[in-house]
C-alpha cells in the first residue's frame, strides 16, 4: 500500500521521504518508508506537514520514541513550517506493505 501525498509541493515532499527514509526501527534493519509504516503525507500551502503512521503492531516498544524522533527530523528539513505526526491502526499493519526492498532486506521474497 503506498502512502497516499497530498501536496503540490513535491520538491519538499521529496524532502519529507528522504527524511522518513533515515528512521528506523531499532529492532528492524529497514527504514519506515520502506516498511510501509507511512500511510499519508499531507503538506499545505504553509508548509505544515502531517503524516499518517502505522507502527508494526500497538505494543510495538519504541512506540513512545520513534513517532516524535520522526517528528523532530521532519521538523528539521529546511522549509517545513511546522510537523506533526499521527498514529493509527487502521488499517493494521502487515508484512504485504512493505516494499520489494524491505521483502528482500528482510528475507520474505
Amino acid at each position: 500500500m503506498p502512502a497516499i501525498i497530498i501536496t503540490e509541493n513535491h520538491d519538499l515532499a521529496n524532502k519529507v521521504i528522504e527524511s522518513l527514509k533515515t528512521c528506523y526501527d531499532p529492532e528492524i534493519p529497514v527504514d519506515i518508508w520502506e516498511l510501509g509504516l507511512i500511510y499519508e503525507i499531507n503538506i499545505n500551502t504553509e508548509n505544515d506537514v502531517a503524516i499518517k503512521m502505522t507502527l508494526t503492531s500497538p505494543s510495538c516498544p519504541v512506540a513512545e520514541t520513534l513517532p516524535p524522533e520522526t517528528e523532530q527530523k521532519i521538523r528539521e528539513i529546511d522549509g517545513v513550517n511546522s510537523a506533526k505526526i499521527e498514529i493509527t491502526f487502521d488499517p493494521p499493519w502487515e508484512k504485504s506493505m512493505m516494499s520489494e526492498v524491505a521483502q528482500l532486506e528482510l528475507g520474505f521474497m
